[in-house]
């Protein structure tokens, strides 16, 4: 096969991103999707793509090396990422490949590569072996090589929600689509279950021009605007491949991930267990126990979220960063799903979401805090501060990263997953506790990093 230079930063720890042209190409796509086809080893594969203009032509090229690999590819066209997690059961395929970069910017681009069970191909679950793959050129091609088709994924799936829930008629929700994929799935779905739907950016064009495809607060001042001059029951605001979503109440207030998680608990009819991250706030823990729920905090991650709700067959869970995942769904996440959901409880308790978001106990928290740490750094350094931790009397769990937990509240430290950084999270009583927790936990990670560069 030809030799064809392939970045290794691109492979990532949940999936396969880079900069489209730089170090994305369309025969970068092709080896991935023969690599991805070997793994596999037969049978069919369904392929999607978000809105990207880069997607159709690394589409094309991926059906090209799925083929080649002797894969039968099922082509699904412009889709989310939850509907190839739907996808690949409903159309029995032994694996997924999804073209997207998620909330990157425009020129991003890369692949989200998925098992016929759901489960992300993933650092410790597959990447490192396809890396390998790939990057040592041991591809092959399978004789004349598979079939390619297309199948209505979009159809199916909407098909597939709109039987889920009934009863929403006339629930007035506001929804900025960040010009993603959700454009093109969720409207007719509201329309078909009464739901009035008040939206903006609503053009899938690949150019995202209302704002970048990643709903974080400083993009969303529009739609809080929306909500609360509307008169909606709450708005939603979409990713750009729509695996999550991040919630506004009637009264244009944010909610963060694990508040939404927590609401979903408050008002879930099905009792079992729920998994949280070790980010979220112990308000998800204390409204679980409350409810005769059993709580169990995890490592922050989807590969790692899915599989620990399978393995303890939880009803829910959730992550600060606005996943939510489903136990009615197989464990996995699905942006919309959240959405309707959180319309079926709003709808039948009150009709506003503000007041569901009240009841949940409030406890002051430190938005994460990065800091720049090389990799080959970053493990060490959390490992040092958390034996300084617990030399200071904290009680230490090393689940994910450090968090050590005092009198008045928490602190997290951990590495990132993706990328050269660590990252800081607290929670306390008090303002003044949460401070003191800050002021330290900046203080270690400064100077244990200065410390350990320095061979120290």
């Amino acid at each position: 096969m030809g030799t064809v230079k392939i970045p290794e930063k691109i492979f990532r720890a949940y999936d396969i991103r880079g900069v489209y042209g730089v170090d994305i190409t369309e025969e970068t796509a092709y080896l991935i999707g023969l690599g991805f086809g070997n793994m596999l080893g037969g049978g069919k594969v369904l392929l999607l793509r978000d809105v990207r203009l880069s997607g159709k032509s690394l589409a094309s090229a991926a059906s090209d090396g799925l083929a080649d690999a002797g894969l039968d590819v099922l082509q699904g066209g412009v889709c989310t990422t939850p509907a190839g997690y739907y996808g690949v059961k409903h159309f029995g395929a032994a694996g997924c490949m999804i073209v997207t970069a998620s909330h990157n910017p425009p020129n991003w681009n890369g692949f989200k590569l998925v098992r016929g069970d759901g489960e992300t191909v993933a650092q410790n679950a597959g990447m490192e072996e396809l890396k390998q793959l790939i990057l040592s050129n041991r591809l092959e091609k399978v004789g004349a090589g598979g079939s390619i088709s297309t199948v209505d994924l979009r159809g199916s799936y909407a098909s597939f929600l709109k039987s889920r829930f009934k009863g929403l008629d006339g629930l007035s929700v506001g929804v900025d689509f960040s010009d993603g994929a959700a454009t093109l799935v969720f409207p007719e779905i509201a329309a078909h279950l009464g739901i009035k739907l008040k939206q903006i950016n609503d053009n899938p064009d690949g150019y995202f021009r209302g704002h970048p495809p990643e709903p974080s607060p400083e993009n969303l001042g529009p739609l809080t605007e929306l909500v609360k001059s509307s008169g909606c029951s709450f708005g939603a605001a979409f990713d750009g491949d729509a695996d999550r979503a991040v919630f506004v109440d009637d009264l244009g207030r944010i909610v963060e991930g694990d508040y939404s998680l927590a609401v979903l608990v408050s008002r879930w009819p099905e009792r079992g267990k729920i998994v949280y991250d070790v980010n979220s706030s112990r308000a998800v823990r204390d409204v679980a126990t409350a409810r005769g729920f059993t709580p169990i905090e995890w490592k922050v991650g989807r590969a790692f979220m899915l599989r620990k709700i399978r393995d303890e067959k939880a009803v829910l869970g959730g992550e600060k960063s606005n996943h939510i995942y489903f136990g009615e769904l197989d464990g996995v996440d699905d942006a919309i799903y959240a959405v309707l959901k959180m319309a079926e409880i709003v709808k039948g308790h009150g009709g506003r979401l503000s007041p569901l978001v009240d009841a949940i106990p409030k406890y002051p928290t430190l938005p994460i805090t990065v800091y720049d740490c090389d990799d080959e750094l970053k493990f060490r350094v959390v490992e040092e501060i958390a034996k300084t931790l617990e030399g200071a009397g904290f009680q230490i769990s090393l689940l994910d990263g450090v968090k050590a937990y005092g009198n008045s509240g928490w602190i997290l430290i951990r590495a990132s997953n993706t990328m050269p950084q660590l990252k800081m999270a607290a929670e306390a009583t008090t303002y003044e506790e949460l401070e003191k927790l800050r002021e330290l936990g900046d203080r270690l990670v400064r100077e244990t990093i200065i410390r350990c560069a320095k061979g120290g």
